[in-house]
């Protein structure tokens, strides 16, 4: 027996009207192209869906049985049939975010407060675990964009330039590097470094400072929190480089000095790696949009 979401819909239309001529109105066609859909679906089961002596006409126990199955599917295909016109209209989606910046949390959180009061029905999600494997993720269609400083070539990926930002060295007053005007790499071969713990090929002092220039710290300390950083570098238990936005609230703290990395400040960009396809969304475009206002007033903030 083969059963189209029409018959459905016919079995459904007949029951609330009682009758071929209103059903036929209902379904935007003539009682003569309905009764004839009626025929051939009973001629499918092999036995009359409906009891035609009566009035209103009612079903017969197949009938019933029918409308159950349309009871219970139509609403979800009408629901699918919702959520698809608003996929169409760009009002609803799905944006999972994965970052390849540790330090971005610090600005994220602020600029998605702002974009669920105006995307309510857009499905918001961090996906954290995947920080490691963000790009491939991007690709896999696990995560919908992705917080990145390194621009790669992709197929099909688009990197959306955000905003830029400096890299900061920042210590306690305490530490004899306080009194510099700048630090350069080899004022790190005595201290100790807290990083966040990533690779060293996503931490901006080893790829701008370090690594170029063949030096090692003393120790590296990977620390998870940009709050814990910051309360060791003010203890004066170790040193840190940090992105500019996460300093704002250290930047007129006595306890605390920051200095640029060399004579001349390092300026990096971070990007929103986005699939082609989802480029234009709307929702997609004001997340973008925030994403490049707001970590800016956090910058403002240190001048």
């Amino acid at each position: 027996m083969y059963i189209e979401l029409r018959h459905l819909r016919t079995i459904r239309a007949i029951h609330q009207a009682g009758g071929l001529a209103r059903a036929a109105e209902m379904l935007n066609m003539t009682q003569s192209a309905l009764s004839h859909q009626v025929k051939g679906l009973e001629d499918q089961a092999g036995m009359e869906l409906f009891v035609r002596r009566s009035k209103p006409m009612t079903l017969s126990a197949a009938g019933v049985r029918m409308l159950r199955a349309a009871d219970r599917i139509l609403p979800e295909i009408e629901l699918m049939e919702d959520e698809f016109r608003a996929l169409r209209s760009g009002k609803t989606g799905r944006l999972h975010i994965a970052l390849e910046c540790h330090a971005c949390f610090d600005w994220l959180f602020e600029v998605l407060e702002l974009f669920r009061r105006a995307w309510p029905e857009v499905d918001v999600d961090i996906r954290a675990g995947l920080a490691f494997d963000a790009l491939p993720a991007l690709n896999r269609e696990e995560v919908d964009l992705v917080i990145s400083s390194d621009p790669t070539p992709i197929p099909g990926v688009t990197f959306v330039p955000l905003f830029d930002y400096h890299p900061m060295f920042v210590a306690s007053a305490l530490n004899p590097l306080a009194a510099k005007a700048y630090i350069a790499a080899e004022d790190f071969r005595d201290q100790v470094l807290l990083t966040y713990p990533v690779s060293r090929d996503r931490l901006d002092v080893f790829t701008e400072v370090l690594t170029p220039a063949k030096v090692e710290p003393r120790v590296q300390r990977p620390v998870e929190m940009t709050a814990v950083i910051l309360m060791l570098v003010g203890s004066n238990r170790g040193v840190a480089v940090l992105p500019d936005w996460v300093l704002r609230d250290v930047s007129s703290n006595a306890d605390y000095v920051t200095l640029p990395l060399g004579p001349m400040p390092i300026t990096k960009r971070l990007y929103a790696a986005v699939r082609d396809v989802d480029v234009a969304r709307p929702y997609m475009a004001h997340f973008v949009k925030l994403s490049r206002s707001e970590p800016v007033k956090l910058q403002r903030a240190m001048r």
